[in-house]
């Protein structure tokens, strides 16, 4: 199964092959004008090795593309393949499965995120002790100081919040999410505390949908959809499985889980009514 990144290669590499053919020039006629060797201009192409933006920008010079919208979609390609300064996660990589990677440059990137969540609450607003308790859970075997790592790493994650932009949060918690007891009663406690705060957050839009408003679009799984500021053509959808993600990047998949969403938003409760739900579950805990 595809990580993040290697999707995105291979759709860049797709992109510029395109505008190759468009400009009229063989693999080899286009490695002789940025003074390259053929071979890298098709593992570009294949998707085979990543790409950095200056060398993308060389290309397209070299197939006169000039439209600035183009140019700008395919150098946020390159750029998600991991180059950059400000990947903090990379220190991590010893403890990070690839996939959890891939999902943390995604999420780095995007301006925006959609989430259903059907039995936990999202990374982006767990307190450390729920955090713990959850990766504890989720991974058998962590020695401490592994676990904590990973629990460092998922608090790190929240600092797309607080960024400038920050990362604009939609999330649709079904309510099992919060009855389900993790951690013992008073790291839920303070989880639904932490919930309400992050409610009140003008980046951020909660909304809980019920027991009572039945079966849903929802219940085959949790989703996210990720929006990134320069175009929807860049849009992805990442579905998690036990031992790997599953990332859609075709137009129709996006499409489709952006609409499941709407729908799950409409039969939810409210921002305001789901802020005075989760308040009254903590109290009544």
């Amino acid at each position: 199964m595809q990580h993040g990144p290697a999707v995105r290669r291979r759709k860049l590499g797709a992109e510029l092959r395109t505008l190759r053919g468009r400009a009229g020039l063989t693999s080899g006629e286009a490695a002789r004008l940025v003074g390259w060797h053929q071979s890298k201009v098709s593992r570009i192409e294949t998707g085979a090795s990543g790409v950095k933006p200056a060398d993308v920008r060389l290309l397209l010079d070299a197939y006169r593309v000039t439209d600035s919208q183009l140019r700008e979609v395919l150098l946020t390609l390159a750029d998600s393949g991991g180059h950059g300064r400000d990947h903090w996660w990379h220190a991590y990589r010893g403890v990070l499965p690839p996939t959890y990677r891939d999902f943390i440059s995604l999420e780095s990137q995007a301006s925006a995120m959609r989430t259903l969540e059907t039995s936990v609450v999202p990374g982006l607003l767990q307190t450390p002790e729920y955090a713990r308790a959850v990766t504890r859970a989720a991974v058998e075997g962590l020695d401490e100081d592994r676990l904590d790592a990973l629990v460092e790493v998922r608090l790190a994650r929240q600092d797309v919040l607080r960024s400038q932009p920050p990362l604009v949060l939609s999330a649709v918690l079904d309510e099992a999410v919060l009855r389900r007891e993790v951690g013992g009663p008073d790291v839920m406690a303070r989880q639904l505390t932490r919930l309400v705060e992050a409610a009140r957050l003008p980046q951020v839009r909660l909304q809980v949908l019920p027991f009572a408003a039945g079966a849903h679009i929802g219940i085959t799984g949790p989703f996210v959809v990720f929006s990134f500021p320069s175009t929807s053509d860049l849009d992805v959808v990442v579905l998690d499985h036990l031992t790997s993600s599953l990332y859609l990047e075709r137009k129709e998949d996006v499409e489709a889980y952006t609409e499941a969403f709407n729908v799950l938003q409409f039969h939810a409760l409210s921002p305001e009514d789901s802020l005075d739900y989760i308040a009254g579950i903590g109290d009544g805990a």
